[in-house]
């Protein structure tokens, strides 16, 4: 089974070239919930990295964003949905954050659409992937302004 985990320096990387270095075979899911809210592979991997390291300074170095950023992806997730997805623990050394139990619920049921999608177009992306060309240029040339007519 073809598996897509994207990583959140990918989902926010600032140039096409940086995500074209670090991207592998299968799916990007990202839930839109119509209201301008969405759940992402970046997001997810944030939780889990907090979930191992305790901390979201931790997690932001471990993903190479700034704690800024983590920040405020986990506050977002926190005003999102009904019930905290962490808690921290102001004032203590090591470890000062952790997942709510809904904040891992969160996790796993993002990751099961994730395999349940992943499972449903296994097949598809083979066909795909077999239908490239063998040949594929890793710098795409910039476009002109007067494309050739």
């Amino acid at each position: 089974m073809t598996q897509r985990h994207a990583t959140a320096a990918e989902t926010d990387a600032d140039t096409p070239d940086e995500t074209a270095a670090k991207q592998r075979d299968g799916l990007f899911i990202r839930i839109f919930f119509g209201d301008g809210r969405f759940l992402g592979p970046g997001k997810i991997e944030l939780l889990e990295a907090i979930r191992s390291e305790r901390s979201i300074l931790s997690a932001a170095r471990k993903m190479g964003m700034s704690y800024r950023r983590a920040w405020l992806l986990v506050d977002e997730l926190d005003t999102m949905f009904a019930q905290a997805v962490v808690v921290t623990h102001p004032g203590r050394r090591g470890a000062g954050t952790d997942l709510t139990a809904f904040g891992e619920r969160l996790i796993a049921l993002y990751r099961e659409v994730e395999a349940r999608s992943t499972a449903a177009s296994d097949e598809a992306i083979a066909t795909l992937r077999a239908a490239l060309a063998p040949e594929w240029p890793t710098v795409r040339p910039a476009p002109t302004e007067n494309p050739p007519r």
